[in-house]
């Protein structure tokens, strides 16, 4: 009754299932979250209310890896159910069903699949998230703010949470820059993926004789570093900082004070900048965080880099080159440079839809290493 296709695709469904369990040491997590409850019911458990949310928040992370697997376990277990029943007793309808049941839980696993990828000390942490558009004016602000609303609405999609930590308007149209702050598990494990420079070809709304043009933007994603990094360190005296009025999208002022922050780390020319607080002190502690992430990230790069010329790697994709092109004439066409990954499918992508390009950048990544 089915195809040859769907009963290998249940079967590797089956095995992919299998390795899962085998890779997660699942009897392991169980124990781990036993111990976790076990010490949450201690009465002095709440006396270090930091170490305490800590220690939750380590047993929600362990115990939604184990509950999204065995969700997975027991949707592949019905399904299997399904599939020899209506071979059986020859239900045309129930094997419909299964047909159609099995490419969603497909995509499931290998979603869960990718989630278990992120491992890297930082993944899970919340992501910093900067647009900055390049050369072209009115252009390639317009791109940025296209990009803004993708991600935007990428997040959303995650059920994660964005804030606008700093956000310059463009002259005409646009956003000259803008900072989000990303807040949700992984965020930055997957958003680490966008690192780079985002081009687009178009046909210019903002050019009276509709020629074709092309305009770059650069997005740069740093981890939220929520503790204080011990080798990390900011002196008094290598910073800048400059207070001054913030301002909205389309530049209705926020307040009338000086509130916003700018802050530059002189020994390195990083400049951060914070407006999303109502005082100019709850921004400055913001824009000192969103420093040391920056300056944990780039002493990470330089690590990296100094290990690659030790083994005479030449890196495929250099520091803030081009990533990724959305064509939007004179054909229809979104591709990854560095995968090879590609949709016709323009506006999807532009609504939030990158999960493939996220999915094949990762797979590689973890294949490389």
């Amino acid at each position: 009754m089915f195809e040859a296709e769907v009963r290998q695709d249940l079967k590797e469904l089956g095995s992919r299932l299998s390795e899962l369990r085998g890779s997660l040491d699942l009897d392991l997590k169980l124990e781990q979250i036993e111990n976790y409850e076990v010490k949450m019911s201690e009465p002095d458990f709440w006396n270090d209310n930091e170490k305490a949310q800590k220690l939750i928040a380590e047993a929600n992370a362990v115990k939604a890896v184990v509950e999204q697997y065995q969700k997975l376990q027991s949707e592949y277990d019905d399904l299997q159910m399904m599939a020899e029943l209506a071979q059986e007793e020859n239900d045309a309808e129930m094997a419909a069903e299964v047909e159609s049941t099995l490419p969603k839980l497909k995509a499931d696993v290998e979603g869960f699949e990718l989630q278990l990828l992120l491992s890297e000390p930082y993944d899970k942490s919340n992501a910093i998230l900067e647009l900055h558009p390049g050369a072209g004016g009115t252009e390639s602000q317009d791109w940025a703010e296209m990009l803004l609303r993708m991600y935007r609405r990428w997040a959303e999609d995650k059920g994660y949470k964005v804030e606008v930590l700093d956000y310059l308007p463009g002259d005409e149209a646009g956003v000259k820059s803008v900072t989000l702050l990303i807040k949700g598990y992984n965020a930055y494990g997957y958003l680490k993926a966008e690192k780079g420079v985002h081009r687009l070809v178009r046909i210019s709304p903002f050019d009276a004789s509709g020629r074709r043009h092309t305009s770059f933007v650069s997005c740069d994603v740093v981890p939220e570093i929520e503790e204080d990094v011990g080798d990390i360190e900011i002196r008094t005296e290598d910073i800048k900082i400059d207070t001054y009025r913030a301002s909205g999208a389309g530049g209705q002022h926020i307040n009338t004070t000086d509130s916003a922050v700018r802050i530059t780390h002189i020994p390195t020319g990083i400049v951060v900048t914070c407006q999303s607080e109502r005082s100019q002190i709850q921004n400055r502690e913001r824009a000192m965080k969103v420093l040391r992430s920056k300056l944990y990230e780039r002493k990470i790069e330089e690590q990296q880099q100094e290990i690659a010329a030790i083994r005479g790697e030449q890196s495929d994709i250099a520091w803030g080159s081009q990533i990724r092109s959305y064509v939007f004439h004179p054909y229809s066409m979104v591709k990854d440079h560095r995968t090879s990954a590609e949709t016709g499918n323009v506006d999807a992508v532009m609504d939030g839809e990158l999960d493939m390009f996220i999915d094949a950048y990762l797979r590689k990544m973890i294949r490389r290493d």
